[in-house]
């Protein structure tokens, strides 16, 4: 293999692949990253085992030259615009052989100028020398190079690297961007090096990119630059005009329906977060010692019997109250050491625990546990002592936060998500449309079929949304109960809203007995007691045309959303009601699906 390589190396028969790198600012091809391959026919022609190859046999920095210089030549004859983007590993950087005289004259070989030219460095060590980097680094700035730090989020010490070099462009690592509009938490990480990038005036390129939705959803995150198949694939003769898909979102004013992070759920909150500190005795401790401690600290509900720091044991309070009740209590057992009358098996857990496996812990321990506490501990020592109460209160601020987040029944995004999402689209200065749906006889179906068939019908409404709505384009909420929110900005929402209300009227039916079905209804109680007929649980939605010439707040699109809902209800069986009152919006968006348009009173 050595000798294969030395070849390709003296007859330089590499061959340079080039990359375009996109500005989505400005829709132009801002540079192009060099790749390097070995012949077609040899076992060195893949990358990894080309560079593996040159590692093992130390002939990195000669391979490393021989690419610089066959991607300078390459870029110079095809007259390419912009930068031209190479890899460097760090040894090679601190070669004297890439000196930046001797990078300026392979450049004034080919005729490109320094400002062209742009070292990527690739982080493949752990032991960096981090001094003669930055010395390097400024070297390369001194003659006009720019340097970049590919593979963020990758390797060693990316963060590190970044903070030592100050790069120009830095590249998040293509794991990070592979799926991203359907993963918060990439979401969350490609927007914190945003972030940091714009405090650092550091430029972001986002490598990896392969779809559309992962582009947009990009976009909407500010990220400026990227690189991926999508934009174009490593060619001898890279194509330097973006594609059509490619122009087509950047053109779109439409904003991405991005996945979000869940509330709380006891995964990410530990028994920490309970612990009271509290006193302790040793199991030597007279009785007298611990009542006498426990009249000092009424609201005490229990102590821990701690051994060295161990806890060993737990006394409940009720337990020393009732040892001393008695007409001889303190003489019989003021003077005798506490152990004799703790709980040797208290529920002990450490501060790490998360709350949803302690409340487990609880219920498994029994009453006890619950009503009389537990102790807490850090890496085995007493720490303090956690109550059920506290641990219940927890756990049901966890649970209000999770509903604002997503609905535990239909697990769609709740009241902040669509808040947030709603916020969002006004302030892109996006036309859209609010429907709001609601279920008729929602309460009287309950009465008479039960909650559990009724969180049917629910989930049954929630089912035909996901499968009726663009998932990319329209964002679906769960306000609570029987009510949801969809924020369209699909331009056949019309057509949406017509085809759920068809399909929701087919398939209710299987949540009724075949007489309701066949006499329309059934009788029951109303609201006010008295027997009346009810009819089928039908569907209400409520429509308005969003222009953000006269919506600029949240609240006002909810108030208006809510009385459009009210108008669609006064409307016998499933409806529509569109109110565009405010907007010339909804006739634009008719006449581009061809649907006809409704007035302010106009109903279907």
């Amino acid at each position: 293999m050595r000798q294969h390589l030395e070849h390709i190396l003296d007859n330089t028969r590499l061959l340079t692949l080039l990359q375009p790198i996109l500005d989505l600012a400005e829709g132009r091809v801002m540079g192009f990253e060099a790749l390097s391959r070995g012949p077609s026919n040899s076992p060195l022609h893949a990358p990894q085992a080309l560079f593996k190859v040159a590692e093992l046999h130390g002939l990195q920095t000669r391979l490393d030259w021989v690419c610089v210089h066959s991607a300078l030549k390459t870029f110079a004859l095809l007259k390419l615009p912009g930068q031209l983007f190479v890899n460097l590993s760090p040894g090679s950087m601190l070669d004297a052989s890439f000196a930046p005289a001797h990078i300026q004259a392979a450049l004034d070989a080919v005729g490109l100028k320094s400002s062209q030219l742009v070292i990527e460095i690739t982080e493949n060590a752990c032991n960096l020398d981090y001094a003669l980097l930055r010395k390097a680094v400024s070297q390369l700035r001194a003659a006009g190079i720019e340097v970049a730090m590919d593979d963020l989020g990758e390797g060693f010490s990316s963060l590190r690297l970044w903070s030592e070099l100050k790069p120009t462009f830095v590249k998040i690592d293509k794991h990070f961007i592979a799926g991203i509009h359907e993963d918060p938490h990439k979401i969350q990480f490609v927007r914190s090096i945003v972030q940091l990038a714009e405090g650092a005036n550091t430029r972001v390129i986002a490598e990896g990119v392969e779809s559309v939705s992962e582009l947009a959803v990009l976009q909407d995150i500010g990220i400026r630059h990227v690189q991926g198949y999508l934009i174009g694939r490593p060619s001898p003769t890279p194509a330097q005009l973006p594609p059509r898909e490619v122009l087509a979102v950047l053109q779109t004013g439409m904003v991405s329906v991005m996945p979000y992070l869940r509330g709380a759920d006891g995964s990410h909150v530990s028994a920490a977060r309970l612990v009271q500190s509290a006193p302790f005795v040793t199991p030597f401790t007279t009785s007298q010692d611990v009542l006498d401690l426990m009249l000092q600290h009424p609201d005490l509900h229990a102590v821990a019997v701690v051994d060295k720091g161990i806890p060993i044991g737990i006394i409940h309070r009720p337990a020393v109250l009732n040892r001393f009740i008695g007409l001889y209590g303190r003489e019989l057992f003021g003077k005798k050491p506490c152990a004799e009358f703790m709980d040797p098996d208290p529920l002990i857990v450490d501060k790490a625990t998360q709350i949803n496996e302690l409340s487990e812990l609880v219920v498994k321990k029994g009453k006890a546990a619950f009503t009389q506490g537990f102790v807490i501990t850090s890496k085995g020592r007493y720490l303090g002592l956690g109550s059920g109460f506290d641990l219940m209160r927890e756990i049901s601020e966890m649970q209000i936060i999770a509903a604002r987040y997503a609905n535990p029944l239909t697990g769609l995004p709740g009241n902040v998500p669509i808040q947030e999402h709603m916020e969002y689209l006004l302030a892109n200065q996006q036309y859209f449309v609010t429907a709001y749906f609601d279920l008729d006889q929602f309460k009287p179906y309950n009465d008479v079929y039960g909650f559990r068939r009724g969180d049917d019908i629910i989930q049954l409404l929630a089912l035909i949304l996901r499968e009726s709505c663009n998932a990319e384009l329209d964002f679906i909420g769960h306000v609570g109960g029987d009510d949801f929110v969809v924020l369209f900005q699909s331009l056949d929402w019309e057509v949406r809203c017509h085809g759920i209300l068809a399909r929701f009227d087919r398939e209710r039916l299987a949540l009724f007995s075949p007489d309701h079905v066949e006499g329309g209804g059934y009788r029951s109680e109303d609201r006010r007691g008295a027997m009346a007929f009810h009819p089928l649980v039908s569907l209400s939605i409520g429509a308005v045309l969003i222009d953000p010439a006269h919506y600029h707040h949240y609240q006002e699109v909810s108030r208006a959303a809510a009385e459009a809902k009210h108008h669609a209800k006064r409307i016998d069986g499933s409806s529509l009601f569109v109110d565009q009152r405010k907007t010339p919006f909804g006739r634009r968006l008719a006449s581009e699906t061809g649907e006809a348009c409704l007035s302010e009173l106009d109903c279907a």
